[in-house]
């Protein structure tokens, strides 16, 4: 392509030297022959342009120049499709947030439901027991306004009374022994991880007084297993889930002591920091949900992402 367009350049110049000469002793027609010359050394500059701009085109492929702008290119799109990662995890973020507060008004309305079935459950017996005291009050007895036979035996002796009242004294109460109820276990007689499971399932159902005894049982059954601080994280969120924030706290403290190298460790240290921020502790709280950067450096980015949007919400100070 190259050499062709070298040909016409090479023939566009013979032409030029051809007019010119024809050309160069006819004083009327000088002007025509000026702007012949112009119009060709513009059509020469744009071939020129064009060869010069393809010449380019074949050398940067081979060039790194041409390796950076591709290079370029992509990390644009590399960063556009994080930014839009970030908007979905922070939507994301957004709609578990929403999750949790409508499980917690389904659980209150649970709890409110339970409490007005007893209040009527309550109060059906109390009528129960209110027609059978009008049934027994129906009954004529002594010293009304009915006429009586006074002839007859009544049912009680009014002779050999004594003359004194005795008076038994009652001896002082001893130390009452109370037992507590020895509880089932709730757990199967499996291995730990099947245990495990078996009480997350109750998480899962929306269980969670009973998986709070089975998480609890495990952790005394299992102190020295993996799934130990798992269990612990869990142990809080049923305590949480029901807004009983003060014994969340001290179980996400325990998992915080006691398992601070478990897989859940991150996600225990931050649900510490917003259940203190709950509990009014909001400096304290704050610290502890800054600190998940510094203690866990390789938690998930979900885990870290999840306490910036936390530090946001509760306009928590930068240290």
């Amino acid at each position: 392509m190259i050499q062709k367009l070298k040909l016409l350049l090479a023939l566009l110049a013979a032409t030029i030297f051809f007019n010119i000469t024809i050309f160069v002793h006819a004083d009327d027609k000088i002007d025509s022959v000026i702007d012949q010359i112009q119009i060709i050394s513009q059509d020469l500059k744009t071939l020129e342009k064009a060869v010069y701009k393809k010449s380019d085109i074949v050398r940067s492929t081979n060039s790194s120049s041409l390796n950076e702008d591709v290079l370029a290119k992509h990390l644009l799109k590399l960063n556009d499709i994080e930014e839009q990662f970030r908007s979905l995890t922070n939507k994301f973020e957004e709609i578990n947030f929403r999750i949790d507060k409508l499980s917690k008004r389904v659980t209150k309305i649970q709890s409110d439901t339970q409490l007005r079935i007893s209040d009527l459950e309550s109060g059906n017996l109390e009528k129960s027991g209110k027609k059978k005291l009008a049934k027994k009050k129906e009954k004529p007895l002594a010293g009304t306004s009915k006429a009586q036979d006074f002839g007859a035996t009544p049912g009680y002796s009014t002779s050999n009374l004594p003359k004194e009242q005795a008076v038994t004294s009652v001896d002082s109460v001893g130390t009452v022994i109370t037992e507590e109820a020895e509880r089932d276990s709730l757990l199967p007689d499996r291995p730990p991880k099947e245990q495990y499971e078996f009480a997350i399932n109750f998480m899962k159902i929306g269980d969670y007084e009973t998986a709070e005894f089975a998480l609890k049982e495990f952790i005394e059954k299992n102190k020295g297993h993996d799934l130990a601080g798992s269990a612990q994280y869990w142990y809080g969120e049923t305590f949480r889930i029901r807004q009983l924030y003060s014994d969340a706290a001290s179980a996400y403290l325990d998992g915080y002591q006691n398992y601070p190298k478990s897989k859940k460790a991150p996600d225990n240290l931050l649900k510490l920091g917003i259940t203190m921020v709950q509990l009014g502790e909001k400096d304290q709280g704050c610290v502890m949900i800054a600190g998940i950067k510094k203690q866990y450096p390789k938690a998930s980015k979900s885990v870290l992402q999840k306490a910036q949007y936390e530090q946001k919400k509760f306009n928590c100070k930068k240290s």
